[in-house]
Parts: structure tokens; sequence; C-alpha cells
């Protein structure tokens, strides 16, 4: 698999941490950044990295095919979404159907988008939590293929509130990597069904 990654990459380094054996393989790390921190995780392992900068290219569209013609250099089978921070339009999307996956800091459909911490705070939710889906033409808007619920304690900010979603994501984001490797899932319009 691919993973792609805007930032500092500790879901990233949660995939490089899952212990041997691994029933996928991390065939390279590329980001939409020339640099970042979780290019430099994947380098300390040994693994290939790539930069594909939206400002390299003239439009969206060529940025899409870039980087899924980067993906698919490595052979991904499967293309991971790790903290990765642009919106993946159909020229990336078509060849990779139904073979992307992303993990988001809320229970979807529940606040999507950017902030969504924030939102939950804002919105006074008790429970919120982390979800891992795949990835559609929406803003976090594909069929979901696992959820973990997290509680909002009362002295909550956002930055608390995100590291707790975060630790959460982690777990989450390994454990469906894991499960859709080893085994086959199915889609049936909105509904995943994990091996």
């Amino acid at each position: 698999m691919v993973v792609l990654a805007s930032g500092s990459g500790t879901l990233l380094q949660a995939l490089l941490d899952d212990p041997e054996p691994k029933p996928y393989r991390i065939a390279a790390v590329g980001s939409d950044r020339a640099s970042c921190p979780a290019l430099d995780r994947a380098s300390a392992r040994h693994i290939p990295t790539f930069s594909v900068r939206i400002a390299d290219h003239p439009d969206r569209d060529s940025w899409d095919r870039a980087l899924a013609a980067a993906c698919a250099y490595y052979a991904a089978d499967l293309v991971v979404l790790a903290g990765f921070m642009k919106l993946l339009g159909p020229d990336f999307l078509a060849p990779f159907g139904g073979r992307v996956i992303n993990a988001h800091p809320s229970l979807l459909p529940a606040f999507p988008g950017m902030q969504a911490p924030a939102d939950a705070l804002a919105h006074g939710v008790k429970i919120t939590g982390c979800t891992a889906f795949l990835v559609d033409g929406g803003v976090d808007a594909g069929p979901i293929l696992a959820q973990r619920a997290v509680p909002v304690r009362d002295d909550d900010d956002v930055g608390t509130l995100h590291e707790r979603i975060k630790v959460a994501e982690r777990v989450l984001l390994v454990e469906v990597v894991t499960s859709i490797t080893r085994a086959p899932y199915r889609v049936d319009g909105r509904k995943v069904t994990l091996g």
C-alpha cells in the first residue's frame, strides 16, 4: 500500500509500529509537501518517499493525475490517507476505486471537514470519536468502515479532545487496514462488510 500524509505522521507511525507479521506492506509514503515529518518517519525506516505538490501543476486535475501516477508507480493495491490534508478528485479516485481509506476525527456523518473537534465542542456533544471510511468524491462522505467513540469531558478544549481522538484514531486505522488487507470486504451502497 501507499500512505499519503501531510504533517507529523503519527497515523503513519502507528502503521509502521504495528507488530509483525503484518498482512500489508507499506511500499511508499507520499506527500503534497516537499518535506514534512511523515516523510522523515518513512525515510528513517528506509521506505521510499515522494512528493507531489499542487504548486508544481497547472491545475488540480493534473495534480490528481500526477499523484495517482506516483501511487501506481509503487503498485498500490490500497492507498491510505494518514493525515493527508487535500481533497482527492475523480482523476485520482478512478484508478483506485474503493481502495482509498481515510481516517477522520469525528463520528461521521457528524462534523465533516477540517474543524471536527472544535465543531463537536461548539455543538455540545457528549460523545464524539473517529471514523475510518472509503474515500469518495465528497468531503468525509464515503462509506464507513469502522468507528470508535471518545467521550467529551466537561473540561475539554479543542487540544485535549483532539489528542484523545487521535489516540483512538491510530488504533482504529491500524485495525481497519489490517482487517481489509487480511480478508476481502464488500461494499453494498453505503454499507461496508469487513471480511
